[in-house]
């Protein structure tokens, strides 16, 4: 997802919560109804939450620090859960309370016509607002099913507003209900019933989205696609002969980390093996813009060594990984460079390029 897209979405259930907020409010003087009460809220909890979108996605595009090396795109995934704590807190517990007390002490709506014209301007609003983030996810979801996308999108934006619109589009057909039938059987309790199941609605949705920005903050590993097409760009067949073990990471929903041990041959000279890695990286980027941060490091095939290094936690005994006397580099082990080559890093090309020792050797990505 662009960042683009995902602002355009934003700044449209922004522009719609606003404005449904003060009419919910306008309508609930005039009406006092809970659901009326409960969907205002909501919509300012919504809104709140927009703005801490736009807060997060601003903030993540400050310039890494000597404290922060990789950067501040993870601030995009904190302020999505800001967001699940807000609807959970403001939002849900605060419908639920308002329901319950309605039902103990239900009284008859005022005005009717405030909270059901004001209901149906809100659904209208919030359709509009839900059609956008609808055609903004259709341009990255491919052929993703709607769940499928909500849970694999490395970009919380879209599914935080997705979520949000879906659950204040169902939640102003709760109000709407739970009006209609107060004023239809004269019984106040209807309103407070609606409102009780609005709170349990969006308690709902701030669970799914904590959980899903959880798994982001705790550092999710490319797309399998991704995944495939960075391992076809690291082999050349010819200096690079394979991919040992390999670990991606998401550094922000932009901006993806490598790091690969790969096997080169063991006749190569150091030079020759920098200029494979080298080469790696241009195709890596290539193939996959995003894998911004990338290290190589380069080592002599061993396959005891390699069926350990599927394995963060193990490593293979010294004692049984013999040394090719003649390698410019290890044994596959973990610890073995190659002067003049090795894992290379940064935004561009041309920066330079530090030994393989400064990179860690992760285990095979196949296992995410």
């Amino acid at each position: 997802m662009s960042a683009s897209g995902g602002t355009k979405a934003i700044v449209a259930a922004l522009s719609a919560n606003l404005a449904i907020a003060v009419a919910k409010f306008v309508a609930f003087l005039f009406s006092g109804s809970s659901s009326m009460l409960a969907e205002s809220v909501h919509s300012v909890a919504d809104s709140g939450n927009q703005g801490l979108l736009l807060l997060g996605g601003k903030r993540a595009k400050r310039q890494a620090t000597p404290e922060h090396p990789f950067g501040y795109g993870r601030e995009r995934y904190i302020y999505a859960f800001l967001v699940s704590i807000v609807l959970f807190s403001v939002g849900g517990m605060f419908a639920i309370y308002e329901g319950y007390e309605k039902i103990k002490h239900p009284h008859e709506i005022e005005a009717w016509y405030w909270p059901v014209g004001v209901l149906v301007f809100a659904i209208i609003a919030e359709g509009y607002s839900f059609r956008t983030a609808i055609a903004e996810s259709n341009q990255t979801r491919g052929k993703l099913s709607w769940t499928e996308f909500i849970r694999r999108a490395k970009a919380p934006e879209l599914p935080v507003v997705l979520l949000e619109d879906f659950g204040a589009l169902v939640g102003l057909v709760l109000a709407l209900g739970g009006v209609g039938l107060a004023l239809g059987t004269g019984n106040g309790v209807w309103d407070g019933i609606g409102t009780l199941c609005i709170g349990v609605l969006l308690i709902a949705i701030a669970i799914v989205l904590a959980a899903e920005t959880k798994s982001l903050l705790l550092g999710e590993s490319a797309g399998v696609e991704d995944v495939e097409k960075i391992k076809a760009s690291v082999v050349d067949g010819d200096t690079v002969t394979r991919i040992i073990h390999m670990r991606t990471l998401h550094l922000g929903p932009e901006e993806l980390l490598v790091a690969a041990k790969i096997a080169v041959r063991h006749d190569e000279s150091a030079a020759e093996i920098a200029d494979a890695i080298n080469a790696a990286e241009s195709r890596i980027r290539a193939a996959v813009p995003i894998a911004r941060v990338i290290y190589l490091e380069p080592d002599i095939y061993n396959e005891r060594a390699a069926a350990a290094g599927t394995n963060p936690g193990k490593a293979p005994d010294a004692a049984d990984t013999p040394v090719a006397p003649d390698a410019p580099g290890g044994t596959g082990t973990g610890g073995g460079t190659a002067s003049g080559a090795g894992a290379s890093s940064g935004t561009s090309d041309s920066s330079p390029s530090p030994t393989a020792s400064d990179a860690s050797a992760p285990p095979d990505d196949s296992g995410h």
